[in-house]
């Protein structure tokens, strides 16, 4: 089966087991969620959901879902979110993630604080023992400060590399570049993430720490659920 094949395997069934009428939803960017986009876009028209509305992760989303038919709003016209629904470059096997390849994280991130639950949809190839296996961390940070945010990167043990599209820097929506920021030691991604967060002029990294509560993932044989372990009592 192919990878896209997969992918819309992964899309079909988290709108299938999560997604009812009346909802209100946040709308993930990528490849993946653009499956899941197709799946939803066909259960309204076929009447099978009603009354579901959308807050678009970013201009491309927006832009598919107004080719697709699927309702949009903004995040003060939807207020609570009932379930965001996303991709993921990295899961690992506490439902932790790396996300932003695709260039939306920061606002990716506010809709997922946005919402109830965050469900991700991806194919097997995202799925690691940890994360940092195989994709860069993306951080966004305004273009002033991307000197000093380059150099204290590197001070804090990462291999910082601008993203480039096109021959050009990478725009986001809000007008930020992307550093794509690898390291040989991921031991506590807590950590990182707190002293990335420190950086002046980083807007938003990559690791989605605790938002995730399940994951449709597609393999070869099927499609695998995956939840986030409990805590022990």
């Amino acid at each position: 089966m192919s990878l896209e094949a997969l992918k819309a395997e992964a899309g079909t069934a988290a709108v299938d087991r999560f997604v009812r009428s009346g909802m209100r939803l946040g709308l993930g960017t990528g490849s993946t969620a653009e499956k899941m986009l197709d799946a939803l876009a066909e259960r309204l028209a076929s009447g099978a959901l009603a009354d579901v509305a959308g807050v678009p992760t970013s201009a491309a989303t927006a832009a598919r879902c107004g080719e697709l038919g699927i309702p949009v709003l903004t995040l003060e016209e939807a207020g609570e979110l009932d379930l965001a629904i996303d991709g993921a470059d990295e899961i690992d096997p506490q439902l932790d993630l790396i996300k932003g390849l695709g260039g939306a994280h920061l606002r990716e991130k506010v809709v997922a604080a946005a919402a109830r639950q965050m469900v991700v949809v991806a194919d097997e190839s995202k799925v690691v023992s940890r994360l940092g296996e195989r994709a860069p961390l993306p951080v966004e940070v305004i273009p002033f400060a991307l000197p000093v945010a380059e150099r204290l990167l590197r001070g804090l043990g990462w291999e910082p590399e601008l993203r480039i599209d096109g021959g050009r820097p990478f725009q986001t929506d809000e007008g930020n570049r992307i550093l794509h920021c690898r390291r040989e030691e991921w031991v506590d991604p807590q950590a990182l993430a707190a002293d990335v967060s420190q950086v002046p002029g980083v807007v938003a990294h990559g690791f989605f720490l605790g938002f995730a509560s399940a994951a449709a993932v597609a393999t070869r044989e099927g499609v695998r659920m995956l939840e986030r372990p409990t805590a022990a009592p």
